[in-house]
């Protein structure tokens, strides 16, 4: 038994490693701060649409880099913007299968909780579906039995493999995490995204 929990723990701390090169922090001055994804080499940037409300934004690298970003895309309804920065030879994650994934499945989020840089949180998959608590049954969330706190909102939510599998947005409880799946995502970007335009809604 020991064995196994030493490489269950060795595999996570791995798979954590490989979230962080991706994860970036997203500040909106007096404002506060949330957290990000690399979603493309090129400094194409994914967080939440309630983390970038205000303009003045820029973005911190795994580094230490800060740049100014723009926003490129903007939707309200999902929870979801897209930013974009001036740098070149990011690490993106590798996506995963949201919509296979199953209840009772270890999925683990990320992000900057009160200004702790990389912190992670971890519990099962509930349901990937209607959040019973929201107004709205036309949304899809992951919902997860895992702590979200301020500043992991925008940050990712991943599988074992370290694959994206959600953008973490909201609480509905004291333990139950709400993430937009990736599925949702990838049809948000499917709408054309044209740079240094501002705000843009789709």
């Amino acid at each position: 038994m020991s064995n196994l929990l030493q490489q269950l723990n060795g595999e996570l701390s791995a798979v954590v490693d490989l979230a962080r090169r991706s994860l970036v922090k997203v500040n909106t001055g007096h404002h506060g701060a949330g957290a990000g994804i690399v979603w493309q080499s090129d400094g194409l940037i994914l967080t939440n649409a309630h983390v970038v409300r205000h303009r003045s934004i820029a973005v911190t690298l795994p580094d230490g880099q800060a740049y100014p970003a723009t926003i490129v895309g903007y939707d309200e309804e999902r929870d979801l913007a897209v930013l974009s920065i001036e740098a070149q030879n990011l690490t993106p994650l590798a996506r995963g299968d949201s919509e296979g994934l199953q209840p009772g499945q270890l999925v683990l989020a990320l992000g900057h909780p009160w200004g702790v840089a990389g912190a992670v949180s971890a519990g099962p998959v509930i349901d990937v579906g209607p959040a019973p608590e929201m107004a709205r049954p036309d949304r899809i969330f992951i919902q997860a039995g895992l702590q979200l706190r301020p500043g992991h909102s925008g940050g990712p939510m991943v599988d074992v493999q370290g694959r994206l599998v959600g953008i973490n947005t909201m609480i509905t409880g004291p333990e139950v995490g709400l993430a937009v799946p990736v599925h949702v995502v990838q049809e948000f970007l499917k709408q054309p995204l044209k740079k240094n335009e501002g705000l843009k809604s789709f």
